[in-house]
């Protein structure tokens, strides 16, 4: 099933409506191809080739976005432990996972679990001060899988719905809930159809973190195909990476139509606002005068299930902004 989903993923950009009977058409081949998982079963993940001789039925995940697509899956209970959660998991997910810690967890901590199977949201998250390294851990017998948009080892190309939908796909195969992932794929292309790109032709700046020297959404992953999928021109998308450091002095320049903020529990939007609202220079940018913000949850910023849910808010969001003042 991988193979038919990344055939897909490099298409070019399309109107909603079209991509929705692309998935359609998609959904279709699945299960004609293949109703069940045949294992042994391979996957190439950032360059490393992990082997299944069945589904996983220990798993670790790391970072909301691994935990919350295999929740979706309907897989709770092969969750044994999760680690650096980037906020509570949404109502219609929630469920009593063991924590393992709040940040990042140690390989000791992780291996405790006694895991055949680890999900990590960040390439990063597999090192020899965290999880552990991907080799070290397969040498004893537990396969790694990374979410493919947070790649490192190889570079991801830019982040696509098609390209998610992929990983939501290619979980469904390896734990064997095809159906289930088919199921989850179909409902979401079904709610990216009902969202008509704007038409004011607004420009915005994605504002994740920092003070001093913003982090910023740049031209490649969660933060590009969302506000594409919103009508907004991103005033860094010709940066060919996820999420950059810019200035504030560039940021004015630009003068944004709009701004997203990355609403986090240690960096929440309403302190963003007053960052904005005191900063003497950009206190005069007219999306800070006009208080022209839209609002999305840190869980849902970075590529996973929340991606569809929350552009379809932020589209109710952009709708309700006053540009006539």
């Amino acid at each position: 099933m991988a193979t038919a989903l990344n055939a897909h993923a490099g298409s070019s950009p399309r109107p909603r409506g079209h991509l929705f009977l692309a998935f359609a058409a998609l959904l279709a081949l699945v299960p004609q191809a293949q109703a069940a998982t045949i294992y042994p079963h391979a996957v190439d993940n950032c360059g490393t080739v992990i082997s299944l001789d069945g589904p996983p039925q220990r798993v670790v995940t790391i970072k909301s976005t691994a935990t919350e697509l295999l929740l979706s899956l309907g897989l709770a209970d092969r969750i044994v432990g999760v680690g650096f959660q980037d906020g509570p998991l949404p109502d219609d997910l929630a469920a009593d996972l063991p924590v393992l810690s709040d940040k990042l967890p140690s390989q000791e901590v992780v291996l405790e679990t006694e895991p055949d199977f680890i999900y990590g949201g960040w390439e990063s998250n597999f090192a020899a001060d965290g999880a552990g390294e991907r080799a070290t851990l397969a040498r004893l017998g537990i396969e790694t899988y990374v979410a493919p948009a947070a790649c490192r080892s190889v570079v991801p190309p830019k982040l696509t719905f098609e390209r998610l939908f992929a990983e939501f796909g290619e979980m469904g195969v390896i734990f064997d809930v095809i159906d289930a992932a088919n199921s989850l794929i179909e409902r979401q292309s079904a709610m990216l159809a009902t969202i008509s790109p704007d038409q004011r032709g607004l420009s915005a700046l994605w504002y994740s973190s920092g003070t001093k020297t913003p982090y910023v959404g740049a031209g490649t992953n969660a933060p590009a195909m969302i506000m594409e999928a919103l009508g907004l021109q991103n005033i860094y998308a010709d940066v060919n990476e996820g999420w950059i450091s810019a200035s504030w002095e560039a940021i004015v320049a630009a003068n944004p139509d709009v701004i997203v903020l990355v609403d986090a529990a240690w960096n929440s939007a309403e302190q963003k606002k007053a960052l904005l609202a005191e900063n003497p220079i950009t206190s005069q940018l007219d999306a800070v005068i006009h208080q022209r913000y839209l609002v999305i949850p840190f869980p849902a910023a970075e590529a996973g299930v929340r991606n569809v849910p929350a552009t379809l808010d932020m589209a109710g969001q952009l709708a309700g902004l006053d540009f006539d003042e």
